[in-house]
């Protein structure tokens, strides 16, 4: 049976199509549209940050901020095992080395193991809000005061959490809160950090675009295309997210009390809705024959080829990334669809 039910599907019900219209019409697609500015002063407006800065992925968005920190070659930041491998690569991109923290029960960073992994090289610390749950932000802004570092958060699942750190950097890929099909933004109340991104997001180019670069730059630029669906996308995420708060309790209730799954602590949004299951592979096989597609967790960072560490299988991130799924998870999953889904993952664990 082919996939009825996708992990991840955007909305795309609102003004999307409209302003891409606009775009084309106007005859100015490439970067820098209008659509783009509105979209970078309205995101940062609902985030209560000053500035946006809007780029072609959420990978670019941490590489720009990265970069604008001043942060490269001998220097280190410190990242969670539980992320997208973008998380760290970002951090290989500059030059410098990722460090990685185990994971505490909400998959978010163990802020009580940050310290012991600072050092004199250290510059940042990278939180990243795993599937919608807000990290320990006081305490981490905390030890990033006390040793003086920098913080960049990675939002790229946790659209419509305030951000306090540095910089925050939003992925809008197609299956994240809002998306733009491809894309990213930066957030600071820093003017000139701000403006650093900008320019090192647009090839670095000199005032009078002499055409003789004096830094190196990216070609991150987001399209007149992308910030109109990013635009419309935003004008929504309120909707959006109450939508996906009603699917979040919808799956908590319908779940409960199957032996064999465990409910994950509670998300200050929802991006996948997550949790842990015995004879996950199984439950797996069973859900896809009915159409029901579903996801693993990621796996540690110490575990991937390129930072590969041999303490990988004690971390809690590994029991996690072994016993974890998303279920089908997007706004316009239907309370009929998720009966369905949820009566398929009951089924499996009454019949075993």
């Amino acid at each position: 049976m082919g996939i009825r039910y996708s992990v991840s599907r955007p909305s795309l019900t609102g003004a999307e199509l409209a302003y891409v219209s606009d775009a084309i019409n106007s005859g100015w697609i490439s970067a820098h549209g209008s659509h783009v500015r509105r979209f970078e002063e309205e995101f940062a407006q609902y985030n209560g940050v000053a500035h946006g800065v809007a780029c072609s992925s959420g990978t670019a968005a941490l590489t720009l901020a990265l970069r604008a920190l001043g942060i490269g070659p001998g220097d280190e930041v410190i990242v969670p095992e539980m992320t997208f491998i973008a998380s760290a690569w970002a951090v290989t991109y500059t030059g410098a080395t990722p460090v990685f923290v185990d994971c505490r029960d909400d998959l978010n960073i163990d802020p009580d193991l940050i310290e012991e992994k600072i050092t004199p090289r250290t510059r940042a610390i990278m939180p990243v809000h795993v599937n919608g749950r807000r990290c320990a932000m006081d305490r981490i802004m905390d030890i990033a005061f006390e040793y003086n570092l920098r913080v960049v958060e990675d939002f790229a699942e946790a659209h419509g959490i305030k951000p306090v750190g540095d910089v925050a950097c939003y992925s809008l890929f197609a299956n994240k809160i809002i998306t733009s099909g491809e894309g990213g933004i930066c957030l600071t109340d820093d003017a000139r950090l701000a403006r650093q991104m900008s320019h090192l997001g647009s090839m670095a180019f000199t005032k009078d675009r002499s055409y003789l670069h004096k830094t190196i730059g990216y070609n991150f630029r987001m399209t007149a295309l992308q910030g109109a669906v990013a635009l419309a996308q935003a004008e929504r995420i309120d909707e959006i997210l109450d939508v996906r708060k009603e699917i979040g309790h919808r799956y908590d209730e319908g779940l409960a009390g199957i032996d064999g799954i465990t409910l994950m602590p509670a998300r200050d949004v929802l991006w996948m809705y997550d949790l842990l299951a015995t004879d996950r592979d199984a439950l797996m096989e069973f859900l896809k024959d009915d159409g029901i597609e579903t996801r693993y967790f990621f796996q540690p960072m110490s575990k991937q080829p390129m930072y590969h560490d041999p303490v990988w299988p004690s971390l809690n991130a590994t029991r996690f990334s072994q016993e974890g799924l998303y279920l089908p998870t997007y706004t316009d999953l239907s309370a009929e669809d998720q009966d369905f889904i949820v009566g398929r993952v009951r089924e499996f664990y009454e019949a075993g």
